[in-house]
């Protein structure tokens, strides 16, 4: 059997976690976040075991540690930029050529109650589109 992975284009995705970030760090109890980074940890092992490539990626802080500039300016403000029970706790940049595969290894991350959002990186040709 071919693998056909390499004849299609790789594409360049951010794989983002969006959820109450600070659920983390306020609700749950050190083993169920130690748990909860053995199945980032078994993600980021399995992209690897199928052929996707992490080019980046990080777990930011809470929402409470953010610092924000409005719309069209003004002065730096604490807090998130939109106040939502919903904000991205971290993401994962990933290359590879087979998005349902990607889409695939990241079920076991919204099992753990969090939001994901795949989106495609706007590269130089598609600015020129």
């Amino acid at each position: 059997m071919t693998d056909t992975r390499n004849a299609q284009q790789e594409k360049e995705y951010v794989v983002l976690i969006v959820g109450n970030t600070d659920r983390w760090w306020t609700t749950m109890s050190p083993q169920e976040r130690a748990d909860g980074y053995a199945v980032y940890g078994r993600f980021a092992q399995q992209l690897a075991e199928r052929g996707h490539t992490v080019t980046g990626g990080a777990e930011l802080h809470g929402t409470a540690t953010a610092r924000s500039i409005r719309l069209g300016g003004g002065p730096v403000t604490d807090g998130p930029f939109a106040e939502s029970a919903e904000q991205v706790g971290g993401y994962f940049q990933v290359r590879t050529s087979d998005l349902d595969d990607l889409l695939d290894c990241c079920q076991p991350l919204a099992e753990l109650g969090d939001g994901i959002e795949v989106r495609p990186v706007v590269t130089d040709a598609d600015r020129r589109q």
